[in-house]
């Protein structure tokens, strides 16, 4: 399929009919078990990307490796790649612009970029040049504007939710075709919020949320389980060294994945 294809597939998949379900990766191995279950597109988590690479998250990784990471998914699947390139791996639009350009060379079709504790001008810019270097490279880029309001707690209470649309307003006027709103997981502030915009809503899912079919009928388009799969990952190697180094028991192993089954599965890549 080519990358005109995977575009148009990617951005058909954002409708609350069926809401896009993203189990964010951070390497190729997980990449390819997602398919093979069933993702219809593939996603990274620069949580997991970075922690993989010994950094911790928030823009602590260099631009290169983050998209060599994205150039080894993208050439390891074939459903569409959508890279999470954090604030945009650049201090300056110009950077950001050159960014975008570089991952649609990678393979991927789209982008998710956010705001964090930045001013909301800042990322307005950078979706500017976004948006502009899509165009000048002849890409239907799904530019996802992730709004950090709610997970960071910014601002006051009272106005977050104004303060949420004001800020998505402005990023899809400068060119985001889709709204990121992590931390939310109350059906009536989702509800509100899908109502209020007129691109695509995307919601972060933990424990707590409900489920994809659910927030389909509150209106959400795109799910994203964001570093979950990595924290439960790590989670799973912690136990499984405090249970070797303590008891000297292996009781953690008993729900890996078969030996063979995973050799096989990357041996298929590409």
């Amino acid at each position: 399929m080519t990358s005109t294809h995977h575009a148009a597939l990617f951005r058909s998949l954002h409708t609350p009919a069926r809401p896009l379900a993203l189990a964010n990766v951070w390497d190729v191995a997980g990449a390819r078990i997602m398919e093979a279950a069933g993702a219809p597109a593939i996603a990274t988590t620069s949580a997991g990307v970075a922690w993989s690479l010994g950094a911790p998250d928030g823009d602590r990784i260099s631009r290169d490796l983050a998209l060599d990471t994205v150039a080894r998914i993208a050439a390891a699947v074939t459903v569409p790649v959508s890279a999470d390139i954090e604030g945009g791996h650049g201090e300056t639009p110009a950077a950001v612009a050159d960014t975008v350009t570089r991952v649609l060379e990678a393979g991927a079709v789209g982008v998710n970029i956010e705001d964090g504790t930045r001013p909301p001008s800042t990322l307005t810019a950078r979706l500017e040049a976004v948006r502009a270097a899509a165009e000048r490279a002849g890409a239907d880029l799904f530019v996802n504007a992730r709004v950090d309001t709610y997970l960071l707690a910014l601002g006051d209470p009272a106005t977050r939710l104004r303060d949420t649309l004001e800020r998505a307003r402005s990023y899809v006027d400068a060119g985001a075709d889709g709204i990121f709103v992590p931390g939310v997981t109350d059906p009536g502030l989702i509800a509100t919020l899908a109502e209020a915009l007129t691109v695509p809503l995307n919601v972060l899912a933990a424990p707590n949320t409900p489920s994809v079919k659910e927030l389909g009928a509150l209106g959400v388009a795109r799910v994203s389980l964001g570093s979950g799969i990595a924290q439960a990952a790590y989670a799973v190697a912690r136990r499984a060294a405090r249970e070797l180094y303590g008891a000297g028991t292996y009781d953690s192993l008993r729900q890996d994945l078969d030996y063979t089954h995973l050799n096989d599965l990357l041996g298929s890549s590409g």
